[in-house]
């Protein structure tokens, strides 16, 4: 993003609401030029309408800018230093096995948000639906068949790279997901944390 308009962001961020003039202040800008860049941000859907604010006594009410909840992707996250801080401490107090059946619970919240399959679905349409619910989730996934009758899932994202790099448990709830969405147990042929170019999985209906 042009730095003039990061900085407008990062002033909206910090101050909540603010007015056309109080942000040329802050980035020595004219006015006009500050309208320009917010008409752009408001473009982009980051930044709200202008809203009416009333002063103190006689005279024409402010307007002021704010973020719409669009703008937050554009401030620095750290949930992958989060995830890896709760790995640890859960991996410190429970067992292998108990951290196993936890990583399956989790799979199969998740896939209890999949829409159920309709019954007698071909494995066409069963590989349909799980490629849209895994790409809705950002694994940027496809399928394809193979002579034979089997199937093949590739996942060219990990939603999760920088968990999963450190903490296996992580794939191993996506072989677990995998299953329950198509309903049998896939072979994983390759594997991104072992320096594949993409997760790929083999399934035989």
């Amino acid at each position: 993003m042009q730095s003039t308009r990061q900085r407008i962001l990062e002033i909206l961020q910090e101050r909540k609401h603010v007015t056309v003039q109080e942000l040329g202040e802050a980035v020595e800008l004219t006015p006009v030029t500050i309208r320009h860049h917010l008409d752009v941000l408001r473009g982009e859907g980051l930044v709200d309408a202008p809203r009416a604010i009333r002063r103190p006594g006689p005279g024409r009410p402010q307007y002021v800018y704010g973020l719409t909840e669009a703008a937050d992707e554009h401030f620095p996250k750290n949930y992958h230093g989060l995830a890896n801080l709760l790995f640890d401490e859960i991996r410190e107090r429970v067992a292998p096995a108990e951290m196993e059946q936890i990583m399956t619970r989790v799979a199969q919240r998740m896939a209890d948000q999949a829409p159920s399959p309709r019954p007698g679905a071909s494995p066409q349409e069963i590989m349909e639906a799980v490629v849209s619910f895994m790409n809705d989730r950002g694994y940027v996934a496809r399928w394809e068949e193979r002579p034979g009758g089997d199937y093949v899932l590739r996942a060219n994202n990990c939603p999760y790279k920088h968990v999963a790099q450190a903490h296996s448990e992580v794939c191993t709830m996506d072989v677990h997901l995998i299953s329950r969405l198509a309903g049998v147990p896939p072979q994983r042929l390759s594997h991104m944390t072992s320096g594949d170019d993409s997760c790929t999985y083999l399934f035989r209906f």
